[in-house]
C-alpha cells in the first residue's frame, strides 16, 4: 500500500508535469529559415502569408517578423540597427491546422530558437496616433469571419481593428508623391497607431482611396476615415509597450 507521503509526492509530481507541459511553447513541425538571396527593400517586407497550415515569408526583416509574432508595430521593436535591414525567407508548417494567433505564437518560438534571441518587454513614451470613433459615429459593422469578403472596389480590408491600426501605421507614413510614375515609399519607422475605438469583431470593407499628387497619405486617409468609416486619427503622446532585442544572431541556425 502506498504511504500518504508517497501519494502526496506522486500527486505533486503529476501536477508539476502537467504544468510543465502546458507551459511548453507551441512549435512548427517543419520550418526553414534562411537569409534571402536578394534584398528587396523596406516596402516589400510589410507582408507575410498565413494559411491554416502555417506561415510563408519572403524578404522579411527580423523586425517585421518580431512585430508579427508579438502583435506589435514596427516602431515598437527596438534593438540593433540591422533588425530592419537583413532579410529572411521562412517556410513554416504545422501538422495540424491552426489559427493566425496560434501560428504567431509558434513564430515566437521559431525566432527565439533560430536567431538565438534574447529580449525583454518595456514601456516607452513616444508620439502616437490614436484611432478613435468620430463624432458622427462608426459607419462600419463587424461581420462573421466565415462570411465572404467585400466585393466593393477600392482599398479592401478584412480583419479586426488592431490589424487595421497596424495597416494604418504603414499607410500614414507614405509621403506625398510628385511623380505619378514612381511609387511612394513608406517610412522605415512609422508612427504607431493605437486602436482606441473599442470596436470588437472582424470587419470587412472597401474604401474609395484616391491619393493625389502633392498630397500625402495622412491627409488622404483622414478624409476616408471620417467620410466613409466614421473614424479619425488623433495625434498624441503616450506610453507604448515595446519589445527590446538584447541579442540576436544575424545568421539563423541551420534548418
Amino acid at each position: 500500500m502506498l504511504t500518504r507521503a508517497v501519494i502526496v509526492f506522486l500527486t505533486l509530481s503529476t501536477v508539476a508535469a502537467i504544468a510543465q507541459t502546458s507551459s511548453t511553447p507551441p512549435v512548427f513541425d517543419v520550418a526553414s529559415v534562411k537569409p534571402s538571396r536578394r534584398l528587396a527593400g523596406p516596402d516589400y517586407n510589410n507582408h507575410l502569408s498565413y494559411t491554416p497550415a502555417g506561415i510563408t515569408a519572403r524578404n522579411a526583416t527580423l523586425k517585421r517578423l518580431l512585430a508579427e509574432a508579438y502583435h506589435l508595430q514596427l516602431a515598437q521593436i527596438l534593438g540593433p540597427s540591422w533588425l530592419d535591414k537583413n532579410e529572411y525567407d521562412i517556410d513554416a508548417r504545422s501538422a495540424v491546422a491552426g489559427t493566425r494567433a496560434e501560428h504567431a505564437l509558434m513564430l515566437r518560438s521559431l525566432l527565439a530558437q533560430r536567431f538565438q534571441l534574447t529580449e525583454h518587454s518595456d514601456v516607452r513614451e513616444m508620439r502616437v496616433y490614436n484611432l478613435v470613433i468620430s463624432k458622427s459615429g462608426p459607419k462600419i459593422r463587424s461581420t462573421n469571419d466565415e462570411e465572404g469578403h467585400s466585393a466593393g472596389d477600392g482599398f479592401h480590408f478584412h480583419g479586426d481593428m488592431r490589424q487595421f491600426a497596424d495597416l494604418l501605421a504603414i499607410q500614414l507614413s507614405i509621403p506625398a508623391s510628385d511623380n505619378p510614375y514612381e511609387p511612394a515609399r513608406a517610412s522605415v519607422s512609422p508612427t504607431p497607431v493605437l486602436d482606441k475605438t473599442g470596436l470588437q469583431g472582424i470587419f470587412d470593407f472597401s474604401v474609395d482611396l484616391r491619393p493625389e499628387l502633392g498630397t500625402d497619405m495622412f491627409a488622404s486617409w483622414q478624409r476616408v476615415l471620417d467620410d466613409q468609416l466614421g473614424l479619425k486619427i488623433v495625434n498624441s503622446k503616450g506610453k507604448v509597450s515595446v519589445l527590446v532585442v538584447d541579442e540576436a544572431a544575424r545568421i539563423p541556425t541551420e534548418n
